[in-house]
């Protein structure tokens, strides 16, 4: 098509009203997501652009909004901000990402934002236990990805204990007696999730669960702590809280030669980009990113235009490799 692409062009495209097509544009709630996606299918297939700046005047939004993070050195905030950042694009929404270390930073930043004019902000998993106790600035919506779910804001999450249920249930189908957990930091949410999803499938099954190991998310504390579990010869079963920690386990018990697989089972938690990649290929549970990051942009759309809190939780799901 020549010239600049209108939303009756888009409208006539997918076969809606230009009424339809204003409401994707601005985010609105009220579009079935099958009509949704056919129409950014629509703007997509013909090249339309927004004016963003006619609509921020026509509107009283800047449509965009805010991502809150605590760092980007692990592998589920990575691919959390990248999915968040693809399904705001797909809404036209600008992204602006804040990044906080320490309990004084969150108000900053939510002050930033709010400078910045974004219209809300998804907090993203180790930030949100800064957040719990941040007053969010009046009229910015807050979308918590991976927090307890609270009145007053909505909240997205991976079924973390369910997760940790499924790979430990696995571990003891294995014919192991009792199940080893490398737990994440217990500032984590996610890690507390995991850790009780651990706890409560040993206890169902009248095992008594070992006093677990903690680690930092990094292979490096995977590393340490898998010198030491090599190191007991009734360690025959570990569940790692994340990928990354379960390599370091992999390495630590290869040089102990109890080799991953054979003498020793070993299940993680996220399914990265390289975990059939591992030397064994790690069995380990999946954590749908992309879903997480649509769910998150769609409730802070919906938080934006009004909606009541809604808290959503995502299926996981046990991908079974030679780890275990």
């Amino acid at each position: 098509m020549r010239g600049r692409v209108s939303m009756g062009d888009v409208a006539a495209a997918a076969g809606v009203s230009a009424q339809t097509v204003s409401r994707v544009v601005n985010g609105s709630p009220r579009v079935d997501p099958a009509t949704r996606e056919r129409v950014e299918d629509a703007m997509t297939r013909l090249g339309y652009q927004m004016n963003r700046a006619a609509r921020t005047l026509r509107t009283g939004r800047s449509h965009t909004v805010g991502v809150v993070v605590a760092t980007l050195a692990t592998v589920g905030n990575s691919r959390m901000l990248e999915a968040v950042a693809s399904s705001a694009a797909t809404r036209g929404l600008g992204l602006t990402v804040v990044t906080v270390g320490h309990g004084d930073d969150v108000a900053d930043a939510f002050a930033r934002l709010t400078e910045q004019g974004v219209d809300g902000a998804v907090v993203l998993n180790e930030a949100t236990a800064i957040a719990r106790g941040a007053e969010a600035p009046r009229g910015l919506r807050i979308v918590a990805v991976d927090s307890p779910s609270p009145a007053h804001f909505p909240t997205v999450q991976s079924d973390h204990a369910g997760g940790a249920a499924q790979a430990t249930g696995h571990l003891i189908h294995c014919g192991h007696a009792a199940v080893w957990h490398l737990a994440g930091p217990d500032s984590s949410f996610a890690a507390g999730e995991r850790l009780r999803g651990w706890r409560e499938t040993l206890a169902s099954a009248g095992i008594r669960p070992p006093v677990p190991v903690h680690g930092d998310w990094t292979a490096a504390s995977g590393y340490t702590a898998g010198r030491a579990l090599a190191a007991k010869p009734e360690v025959t079963a570990v569940f790692a809280a994340n990928d990354q920690m379960a390599l370091g386990l992999i390495r630590a018990f290869a040089e102990a030669g109890r080799p991953v697989g054979d003498d020793v089972h070993v299940v993680g938690f996220d399914d990265v980009a390289d975990a059939a990649d591992f030397l064994p290929p790690l069995t380990t549970v999946r954590q749908d990113f992309d879903a997480l990051g649509e769910a998150a942009v769609s409730a802070l759309v919906a938080a934006i235009a009004g909606a009541a809190p809604a808290h959503a939780v995502i299926p996981t799901t046990l991908v079974r490799r030679a780890s275990a």
